[in-house]
């Protein structure tokens, strides 16, 4: 079809109201010229079709659907592979279920662990996220459905989501919060984005042109159409349409419509404006009508395995002493009503109608399996009577399994957590059953971390997350070994709340500002560079076998920031089984004059080896491996100096590491003036010739360690004394107007 043709026949009450929808989940279209409306749905973790009563936070049944493991849990898989894979899943059972755009991966970072929706996201760490979505993202359009990339941007937090302002700074948005969006944006080119409830310093998200525009557009190169989060319309429609936010849902909004009908009639809003939209999200919907297959069947089991094998290569084995992978022929209590009932989902718009739930109890059918539920899901209050109950049946096994976690109530859409711990009755029977029973495992199911108290008296840690509809079956798939645990933690883990770097401000304040003062040090860019402990790092998981990390080499030792820089590593599984290592490269510069981490997650790869096995992982490190974002330029700059290249197991595991020596080629002109420092002034050739001399000169480079004690302090001292004060302290020695002069040299 021709696009602008179809364009030109529409009336300008038609072009308005096809930028809303026509109801909850429906698109408008010009039906009368044959384009058939368009269905988009929830679904980041599994489709959530509502054919009948419709809302966005999950209240009203969906169709059956596969419930996969959430972004927390999937993004421990460190696994691009899996990603595209699910993508591609997810894609074709929206083709069977007639849906032109899956509302999703949510991408935002995981600013504090108290976030009620970190169970969607992914990652504290934007490089990892970004690649994931990007991986998931090309997964899904493989099968001719779009997806919307949400919630742009800066929306780390539940709690006056619609109305609160994230207070960020420029380097910080664009390092932290905005990176993971421009990776997926550029690698995947998805249909649609989604803009967020939230101001960004001031300004509602559904009316930032800088960011919605002029940077997702512009500089981005995206072509789709932005879609507001359902609500996120604000009251001047013309103001939103203008800043590039296209469509706004739900519909129908019919005084909107209006809005945008008056401005074009009186001369306010140019129509070009509205055909832009209209052409924007038209294409979208043609692309998936001209691409449809209706005939399209979903295999529930077959994707139900799917989400049990996503599950098993994600879960995090936190704990082991030995005493996992767990025997079959012994006699095993599972304690906790998670075996029978689990957590698989987070609350919500993501909340699936799952075709079926397998628990570890049903799982385990066929075994030596003891249970008692140990804890009532209602309340959080202990009950004395089902805790003996549980200890009892404990006692009488060789090995207690204990399922715990947090229940719907404490974590969802649409409100933050309270603290990181688990229930009153999670933790009293932990500790009752651990006391018990020396033989204790614990597996616990939630969105997000959680404080372990207990941790010192179990002896085995399986952390499942929100795992699927398959959780149980995955479960039992790597307490049992058939599947070796895989997973590395895509968050950090604080020994408590008051730990976390936004913990002080991340509600905000009376005026209803949340202002993101630790700027770039988020998870472990601010754990490490404190060298703060914490419960578990970033990156960190067990395996039933271990590896061994050898040679990093690098292709070159010096090099400039248009170069790329290839690094290789050796990885031997040295234990007794087959596994997977994800093998993390991070990239740190220790003698940086910018205020920077100590180090950055460049580089991943998930790898499986054979006992004895050993291989070469490599990885291409570019200009953005080793850049930051320079305000004054408003562009990514690298420091000239020494770049520390670091193979790791975690964040705080760092198996072996290179140097190499980065030139930037980035042209910053310095504006020098009589308060620049002699330091910088010495950065310049001019520079250090003339203001060589005049240090040589002055009085203060007599006073020496002989006479005073402070030689290398006066040095210091005077490298960091602004030009007029050298100056004052030269005396008869520094020649009238000689500042002025050497300004001129200095600046021309």
């Amino acid at each position: 079809m021709d696009l602008k043709a179809i364009i030109a026949q529409m009336t300008l009450e038609e072009k308005a109201a096809l930028c809303s929808g026509k109801d909850f989940w429906h698109l408008e279209t010009p039906e009368r010229l044959g384009i058939p409306s368009v269905m988009v749905s929830d679904g980041p973790c599994g489709i959530r079709k509502q054919a009948d009563a419709a809302d966005h936070l999950g209240l009203n049944a969906s169709v059956p659907a596969t419930s996969y493991p959430t972004g927390s849990c999937m993004a421990c898989s460190f696994d691009r592979d899996l990603f595209r894979e699910s993508g591609e899943t997810l894609g074709h059972a929206c083709q069977a279920e007639e849906l032109a755009v899956l509302l999703g991966p949510a991408v935002n970072i995981k600013r504090s662990p108290l976030c009620g929706r970190n169970f969607e996201y992914l990652s504290e760490d934007p490089y990892l996220t970004g690649e994931l979505a990007k991986n998931y993202i090309n997964g899904v359009q493989s099968q001719n459905i779009g997806v919307s990339l949400k919630h742009y941007a800066a929306n780390s937090q539940e709690y006056n989501r619609m109305s609160s302002d994230s207070v960020v700074d420029e380097r910080t948005l664009r390092e932290i919060y905005l990176a993971g969006f421009e990776t997926a944006v550029k690698g995947s080119k998805p249909w649609t984005i989604m803009c967020s409830y939230n101001r960004i310093n001031g300004t509602f998200a559904a009316e930032n042109k800088r960011l919605l525009t002029d940077i997702l557009r512009d500089e981005w190169g995206f072509d789709g159409y932005v879609v507001s989060d359902w609500g996120a319309t604000t009251a001047d429609r013309v103001k939103c349409l203008e800043a590039g936010m296209d469509l706004e849902m739900p519909g129908k909004n019919a005084a909107n419509d209006k809005q945008l009908v008056e401005a074009v009639k009186n001369g306010t809003m140019d129509e070009s404006v509205l055909d832009t939209a209209v052409e924007r999200i038209l294409s979208v919907t043609l692309k998936y009508l001209d691409n449809r297959k209706p005939e399209t069947v979903i295999d529930f089991e077959a994707d139900h395995e799917k989400a049990r094998k996503i599950a098993a290569e994600s879960m995090v084995l936190l704990k082991n002493d030995g005493i996992l992978p767990l025997k079959r022929e012994q006699k095993i209590a599972f304690v906790g009503k998670f075996a029978e009932a689990p957590r698989f989902q987070g609350g919500g718009s993501s909340h699936v109608n799952s075709y079926k739930v397998t628990s570890a109890l049903e799982a385990a059918k066929d075994l030596r399996v003891t249970y008692a539920p140990g804890y009532a899901i209602e309340t959080a209050e202990p009950d004395d009577a089902m805790i003996a109950e549980a200890v009892e049946t404990a006692k009488n096994a060789d090995v207690a399994v204990v399922f715990v976690g947090i229940t719907d109530a404490m974590e969802s859409e649409g409100f933050d957590r309270k603290s990181l711990s688990m229930p009153k009755n999670h933790e009293a029977l932990v500790e009752a059953v651990a006391k018990a029973q020396k033989n204790t495992v614990v597996v616990v199911m939630c969105g997000g971390c959680i404080t372990m108290p207990w941790l010192d008296d179990v002896r085995g840690v399986l952390y499942a997350y929100l795992g699927g509809e398959a959780v149980g079956a995955a479960t039992l798939d790597l307490l049992f070994g058939d599947v070796n645990p895989s997973g590395k933690l895509a968050e950090t883990f604080p020994r408590r709340l008051e730990d976390n770097p936004s913990y002080l401000y991340y509600f905000g304040d009376e005026q209803n500002k949340t202002e993101y003062r630790e700027g770039v040090f988020v998870g472990y860019r601010y754990y490490d560079k404190k060298n703060l402990d914490v419960l578990f790092p970033f990156g960190y998981g067990l395996s039933y076998t271990t590896f061994e990390y050898s040679d990093l080499t690098v292709d070159k030792t010096a090099m400039q920031d248009t170069d790329t820089l290839t690094v290789s590593v050796k990885v031997k599984n040295t234990g007794a089984v087959k596994g997977k290592e994800v093998v993390q490269l991070y990239v740190g510069m220790p003698k940086s004059r910018t205020i920077r981490p100590d180090k950055e997650l460049r580089g991943f790869e998930k790898i499986e080896l054979e006992p004895g096995e050993e291989k070469t992982v490599s990885f291409t490190l570019s200009k953005r491996a080793f850049a930051y974002y320079r305000t004054d330029i408003s562009d990514w700059c690298v420091e000239s100096g020494e770049y520390v290249i670091m193979a790791a197991k975690s964040s705080r595991d760092i198996a072996c590491t290179a140097t190499v020596q980065v030139e930037s080629t980035t042209a910053i002109k310095r504006v020098y003036t009589m308060n620049s420092t002699v330091e910088e002034i010495m950065e310049s050739p001019v520079g250090r010739e003339i203001v060589g001399k005049m240090m040589a000169a002055s009085p203060l480079a007599q006073m020496d360690d002989d006479g005073l004690g402070m030689g290398e302090g006066m040095e210091r001292m005077m490298m960091e004394m602004p030009l007029r004060a050298l100056i004052s302290f030269g005396g008869d020695s520094v020649p009238e107007g000689m500042g002025e002069m050497l300004l001129q040299q200095l600046n021309a």
